[in-house]
């Protein structure tokens, strides 16, 4: 299993507040700093290569992403991590993600199945298993890919909005899981059947059926993320 990005490591040419965001949020979710951890500011200009003003800019959004919290106007710490939080966030994108699926299975057309299937045939090519964040980042592209396909059919912006706001308060915990999976052959495998039965309902449009897997299939991972958290004692 990979180990984390070394956390001295700065990056090499000065950031807009834009690329800081992108680089500190993906540490944040990559769990390079831990729950209820302070972020010096200095060790932050270091590792992002950033300003100030900047770089509150970017803290600024992460806190309204709920990943960083502002401790009375006198810094920032990483947001907390809990078993409740992590059970609420799972029970309210399995509930949703049932919805959507339903939705989408009622007014999907030819090309939304088509497209169920070119994603599905993409993630299924996933299959060796390489060291590194590259192939977590390929796996989980396709997957996430695979997902919103059979959600898109539903026809709902706002629901796909509020869909995609759970997902990104869902990141530190998904990569736990991620992390835990993408590594293992037998993880992998199960996946690929958990997707394929999946595939198979929505594709029969067997809204029911379909509803009731994805609900499934979502709150798997529960399970997994606890152990992690545990180990870590980030909970």
């Amino acid at each position: 299993m990979p180990t984390d990005t070394p956390r001295s490591a700065p990056s090499a040419a000065p950031q807009s507040a834009e690329a800081a965001y992108v680089a500190l949020k993906r540490d944040l979710v990559r769990g390079h700093y831990a729950p209820a951890e302070k972020l010096l500011m200095n060790e932050l200009k270091a590792r992002y290569a950033i300003g100030v003003g900047p770089l509150r800019e970017a803290l600024t959004r992460l806190v309204g992403e709920r990943l960083v919290t502002s401790v009375n106007q006198r810094g920032y710490r990483v947001a907390p991590m809990s078993f409740n939080e992590l059970e609420a966030l799972y029970d309210a994108r399995a509930e949703l993600e049932g919805l959507l699926a339903k939705l989408a299975i009622e007014r999907g057309d030819d090309a939304w199945e088509a497209a169920i299937l070119a994603a599905a045939h993409r993630l299924s090519r996933v299959s060796e298993l390489h060291s590194g964040d590259d192939m977590l980042d390929l796996w989980d592209a396709r997957h996430q890919a695979l997902h919103a396909a059979i959600v898109d059919g539903c026809g709902c912006p706002p629901l796909l909005q509020a869909r995609a706001a759970l997902f990104d308060q869902a990141q530190r915990y998904r990569h736990l899981w991620l992390h835990q999976t993408v590594f293992s052959t037998e993880a992998l495998a199960a996946k690929r059947v958990e997707h394929a039965e999946l595939v198979e309902r929505v594709l029969a449009r067997d809204a029911e059926g379909a509803a009731g897997a994805l609900r499934d299939h979502l709150l798997t991972p529960v399970a997994i993320i606890q152990r992690r958290l545990a180990e870590r004692g980030w909970a």
